[in-house]
């Protein structure tokens, strides 16, 4: 069973010291589905991402579709950090991924303060390329 956000708030409301939250990122990591092999080419990397970072994106229909998402990461602190955004992001219509504020999520958690620029700049760019397919799905066709 994939963790929700708010499982995850909980979680890590739960761990006082980082190293336990680190090693909670890796293993939400571990807990996303396998990424399919065909997708895992430049059309779906994430640019700005130092690791690699790919992103599928499964949009329903209607003029406010349910996004879904899959993704991974070659790193696996990373990885963790994509199971964070899609437990925030996936399985919500494109107008609720449109008005979720990430960054804020982000801080609430502590993480902000507690990742390298690089991983915040990617983090930023995966949340960025999110949004980008919310709002291209809310275009009309």
């Amino acid at each position: 069973m994939t963790a929700t956000i708010q499982d995850i708030r909980d979680d890590f409301a739960f761990l006082d010291e980082w190293e336990d939250r680190y090693r909670y990122v890796i293993e939400l990591g571990e807990t996303l589905p396998p990424f399919p092999e065909h997708a895992r080419n430049d059309a779906h990397k994430v640019p700005g991402c130092v690791s690699q970072v790919w992103l599928l994106t499964d949009r329903g229909d209607g003029p406010d579709p349910v996004i879904r998402f899959q993704g991974d990461s070659d790193a696996h602190i990373v990885r963790g950090l994509v199971a964070i955004l899609l437990a925030l992001f996936s399985n919500r219509r494109a107008s609720e991924i449109m008005a979720t504020d990430a960054e804020d999520t982000l801080r609430s958690l502590g993480l902000d303060a507690h990742l390298t620029p690089q991983r915040a700049n990617g983090l930023r760019s995966m949340v960025k390329r999110i949004k980008r397919d919310a709002e291209t799905a809310l275009q009309p066709a």
